[in-house]
């Protein structure tokens, strides 16, 4: 099934995105010619390719495990045309890498590289990334469940050759390039249209999924401005939406649909969580009082298959609230270990700790036994009994993940129990 025919699935909700077709962990093989003059790749991500006639220019630009795979099909599918721009929507590692082997070309041939254009904060990502190599590389093998030692996070950037701090544009023959710096997943977004060809570039401000606005491990993202992006993009009677991830998105009312309903559904999260704050609720009250509305979460692109919506409720309070989540004891905490081994000498018993751990993820009280199974760890990191129950509670939890993000980092936790360690990407003293 070639990216235009699981597309004309997606919509109807015909396809399995929890899974099978889920926007991020699935791969389409090759690259399909939506028209004549876009071919479109879906990887990790989604990157796209505008034959202008003077010109192509790439529309994102995919994972360093795409570099090959882009230069074949693009040299496969237009021979001679040379690449003379390219739009990074954003900083993550899966955006912007595809141009490699083209910069290589230009070189070899005596011409200019691919004239990059990016938000103007791109550059301080990358020199974060330089400086926190070790954490990107812990925090990502939890969070795509990646068991492998020698992975380590990418050491080398392709900085953009133009920043855009405001609305602009950029011209390739006689097709306009209209770029908006946004605030969405990251600070440094930039979405682009091309009036010529109706064709919106929404970056990761679309990823056929809840929005990946609440990761646990990442930096700041931005919930408010993010649905203001998204109603801003619908105004534009776009017949063609070019996501970050996921399918294409084809004919003006399902792609005004998409972004308006996306808009309200993060606008509805961030308003309740407002109002509660203002009340000075503290983050748990929060978290377990927020509603996500069902009709708008059984659309097809807004399933929780890949963040979770009540990480969103964290990254919304980290924004406005800050990092103390309002719980007195937590101010100023005891060490971990410490609090854990008082508690079990209140209760008397390791193994009853243990026990009732065991039973309440029997009968589906996940969350709790998680508390009291975490509490055993800290008490005894290295007793094989606690890691045995570990290792069940934690899979068991996991499989009732409808987010991936949620699902990794919990089987995470699972494997690492297998080993009797506390967590894989964790380096040791």
């Amino acid at each position: 099934m070639d990216l235009k025919e699981l597309a004309s699935k997606a919509i109807k909700g015909e396809l399995d995105l929890t899974f099978e077709h889920h926007p991020v962990h699935s791969f389409v093989d090759g690259s399909t010619e939506i028209q004549d003059n876009l071919l479109a790749f879906k990887g990790i991500a989604g990157f796209f390719v505008l034959d202008t006639g003077s010109g192509l220019v790439m529309l994102d630009a995919g994972h360093i495990i795409d570099i090959e795979r882009a230069y074949e099909e693009i040299r496969k599918w237009r021979p001679n045309e040379p690449l003379v721009a390219a739009i990074f929507t954003h900083h993550h590692v899966d955006h912007i890498f595809a141009v490699e082997k083209f910069d290589e070309e230009a070189l070899s041939n005596g011409n200019d590289r691919p004239t990059v254009y990016a938000n103007k904060l791109m550059p301080e990502h990358f020199d974060r990334y330089l400086k926190t190599l070790g954490w990107n590389t812990a925090i990502n093998r939890r969070q795509f469940a990646i068991n492998v030692p020698h992975f380590t996070w990418p050491e080398k950037y392709r900085y953009p050759d133009v920043l855009v701090e405001s609305k602009t544009s950029f011209t390739v023959g006689d097709t306009e390039f209209l770029l908006n710096p946004a605030r969405g997943e990251t600070d440094d977004h930039l979405w682009a249209f091309i009036p010529k060809e109706k064709i919106l570039l929404p970056g990761d401000l679309f990823i056929w999924a809840v929005p990946n606005g609440g990761n646990p491990q990442k930096v700041q993202r931005y919930v408010s401005d993010w649905a203001v992006a998204l109603r801003e993009m619908s105004e534009l009677e776009a017949e063609i939406m070019l996501p970050g991830h996921g399918y294409p998105m084809f004919g003006k009312e399902n792609i005004q649909k998409a972004l308006t309903t996306t808009a309200e559904f993060l606008d509805e999260i961030e308003n309740q969580v407002m109002e509660l704050m203002n009340q000075g609720k503290t983050l748990n009250f929060i978290i377990h009082k927020v509603k996500f509305k069902k009709e708008l979460m059984e659309l097809p692109w807004l399933k929780p298959v890949y963040d979770d919506p009540e990480f969103l409720i964290r990254m919304i309070w980290r924004r406005y609230g800050g990092w103390w989540e309002g719980e007195y004891d937590r101010l100023f905490p005891a060490k971990r270990s410490d609090e854990a081994s008082l508690w079990i000498d209140l209760v008397g018993s390791l193994d009853t700790v243990i026990s009732k751990a065991i039973e309440l993820s029997n009968k589906e009280d996940h969350r709790l036994a998680a508390h009291l199974i975490e509490t055993a760890f800290y008490s005894d990191p290295s007793n094989s009994k606690v890691h045995e129950a570990r290792d069940k509670i934690y899979a068991n939890f996991s499989k009732r993940q409808t987010s991936s993000m949620g699902r990794n980092i919990l089987n995470h936790a699972s494997l690492a129990s297998k080993e009797g360690l506390r967590d894989l990407a964790e380096q040791k003293d």
